[in-house]
């Protein structure tokens, strides 16, 4: 790192200064009789003409000093700024476009102690706990679809129209059901015997069930009571948000009941079914911390079931694995690698990065270029292993924000203008 120097002349006079102060002081004492001694009238006013002289360069050598000491701290601080300039050109600074073009990618480093050389094969699947199959329980029609297969869809949007007689059937005998029990409610108490209230509640319960079976929502029932003219068929909405998979649904088709016509998934979160050996898998825990890299993309997970149990014909027990997807960049089939903790106290933390990460510096030193202050810089990290197209490294603080793609660009950019890897 560059350090500015503070100007040698306001501290040296600043010095000087204080010296001169200093031997005026000392001649003053010096020129001051004892109180044993003598003093004639001459002798008093030569003493009042030198303490005269002495207090004016005292007063003149003290303001001398305060403006020397206030000259220095100014310099001081001119060297303070301008280092902090120095700092900011020194930035790699690159426009939207610009990153966009050069496949520039930052991603926040957490510190793991991942065992580079402990990986397995793992396939994505769809997190069970965030999808739903459509499969109404009474035999449809499809009358209308309102989506195609891979749209992202919201909660409430509709999917598709279906009917049919049994569905039409089904409506009738909720909304017959839901006027009598309507109107068994009206009557006062003792008109009918408690076991027909009952009986006249429990019918209207079981139409309004066998209505939501087929996926019908609460707001669909209470209108279908309110106006029967609609009997016959309904909208599927979607229960969650999510991406349409599965979709068999064609128009006109006549299904049985049960049959599934679609899947949505909600791709923020994706399973992923890993295959560990007997040794690996008696080192995992519920809850382990496990690292993920689907081809040049790494994501962290955690470990959320094991199967116990060794498959006879490859030898390997399946470990469920949890990982966030927010970016819905990876997708359920993909073939991935799951790489396992290190034993604690095994080895010190460091970070995973991939090898894209890493350029040579100008002295020939792995360096990693971080993203601060709206640009970037290069600084100099140690690289302690490298395994599969990933290098487990130090020399950095958590949370920084590093460059995982786009590298090589920016080191060319650095090259090109002359900057100092140390300059930062």
């Amino acid at each position: 790192m560059k350090i500015k120097s503070v100007p040698a002349l306001p501290l040296l006079a600043a010095l000087n200064a204080n010296a001169i102060l200093s031997h005026l002081v000392s001649r003053a004492q010096f020129n001051v009789a004892p109180c044993t001694q003598l003093i004639s009238p001459s002798s008093i006013r030569q003493y009042d003409r030198t303490n005269s002289s002495v207090s004016r360069a005292l007063l003149f050598s003290a303001a001398l000093l305060l403006s020397l000491f206030a000259l220095s701290s100014s310099a001081v601080q001119a060297s303070s700024e301008s280092t902090e300039a120095d700092h900011q050109e020194s930035l790699l600074t690159l426009s939207a476009e610009q990153r966009q073009l050069a496949g520039v990618e930052v991603a926040q480093l957490s510190a793991t102690a991942f065992n580079l050389q402990a990986v397995a094969t793992a396939q994505l699947v769809v997190d069970k706990d965030k999808t739903i199959t459509i499969a109404p329980q009474l035999d449809m029609q499809v009358l209308k679809r309102h989506v195609v297969p891979g749209q992202q869809v919201q909660k409430g949007q509709p999917l598709l129209t279906i009917g049919g007689a049994d569905i039409a059937a089904a409506q009738a005998d909720y909304v017959n059901a839901a006027m009598e029990w309507d109107r068994i409610k009206r009557m006062s108490q003792g008109t009918i015997s408690a076991s027909q209230r009952m009986q006249t509640e429990v019918n209207a319960e079981l139409k309004r069930a066998i209505l939501q079976s087929v996926m019908m929502s609460t707001k669909q029932i209470a209108e279908l009571a309110t106006s029967p003219s609609s009997i016959g068929q309904f909208q599927l909405l979607a229960p969650i948000n999510g991406r349409v998979q599965q979709d068999i649904a064609t128009l006109g088709q006549v299904l049985t009941a049960g049959t599934s016509l679609m899947q949505l998934t909600d791709e923020s979160y994706l399973w992923v079914e890993a295959e560990l050996t007997p040794l690996q898998a008696d080192q995992v825990n519920m809850g382990t911390d496990v690292l993920v890299r689907v081809g040049s993309r790494t994501r962290e997970g955690v470990i959320i079931g094991r199967s116990h149990e060794i498959n006879s014909q490859t030898r390997t027990e399946q470990v469920l694995v949890r990982m966030a997807n927010p970016g819905h960049d990876l997708h359920a089939g993909e073939f991935a690698e799951l790489y396992l903790a290190a034993n604690q106290g095994a080895e010190p933390l460091g970070f995973i990065v991939p090898d894209a990460a890493l350029t040579r510096g100008g002295d020939g030193d792995w360096q990693v270029f971080i993203e601060q202050d709206g640009g970037f810089s290069a600084v100099e990290v140690s690289v302690v292993e490298r395994q599969r197209g990933l290098s487990f490294i130090r020399g950095l603080t958590p949370q920084t924000r590093v460059v995982v793609s786009g590298a090589f660009f920016l080191a060319s950019e650095q090259a090109k203008s002359g900057f100092d890897i140390h300059n930062h």
